[in-house]
């Protein structure tokens, strides 16, 4: 079905069977996105998803019919961008992938934002601190990068979740907390005291202007 739908929008879709054929796929070709089911025959899918963020940076959509929401979080710690629970409407897929390529493929702005140590590359979609590259999900790089236009200005999970995937936040969805945790975990020197990344109980997040 996804195949068929997706097909019908304009793309092109290889399907793998299992974790490991699908793996084995990525490490021989090129592709734009991943749809990574989190019931498969031969892996768990989040095993899957963490070997895959390991060797690609592509992209990673969950599509999961699991209950609970902590294999989610599990799933967005171990590098998935953005998640779908099933059932799902054909159109809400569409839509999650094509926001998702929109993310990675954002034309290039030629700024670099700094801020003391920390520099966010908006050219090479790099994000450096004190020189070394931390790496992000294009997911997790686009949060930042709103948060940061935004140094100063303290920004609800709501409009968080707007700004970056143009969609409502439901009420018991974490995803913004823990993409916001895996950020600190690159950008702050001590991610148990963030001094970039601060929460503002009851409200949502800021991020510092002045940094070291």
């Amino acid at each position: 079905m996804v195949q068929s739908y997706l097909g019908a929008a304009g793309f092109s879709v290889t399907i793998a069977p299992a974790g490991g054929a699908g793996l084995a796929a990525l490490d021989a070709q090129a592709f734009d996105a991943v749809l990574l089911d989190l019931t498969l025959p031969d892996m768990d899918g989040l095993d899957v998803c963490r070997k895959l963020r390991e060797r690609h940076s592509l992209p990673i959509l969950m599509l999961t019919a699991r209950g609970e929401p902590m294999d989610r979080v599990i799933g967005l710690e171990m590098g998935a961008d953005d998640y779908l629970p099933k059932p799902f409407e054909p159109r809400e897929l569409l839509a999650r992938v094509r926001a998702l390529l929109r993310r990675a493929s954002a034309p290039a702005r030629g700024e670099v934002l700094r801020f003391g140590k920390l520099e966010i590359d908006l050219d090479a979609r790099q994000v450096r601190l004190d020189g070394d590259e931390r790496p992000l999900t294009s997911h997790q790089f686009g949060l930042l990068v709103e948060l940061a236009r935004r140094a100063g200005r303290v920004l609800s999970r709501e409009t968080l979740m707007d700004l970056v995937r143009n969609d409502k936040l439901d009420p018991f969805d974490r995803s913004i907390d823990v993409h916001i945790s895996r950020i600190r975990a690159a950008i702050e020197d001590d991610p148990k005291h963030p001094r970039r990344l601060i929460t503002v109980r009851g409200a949502g997040y800021v991020f510092a202007k002045a940094q070291a």
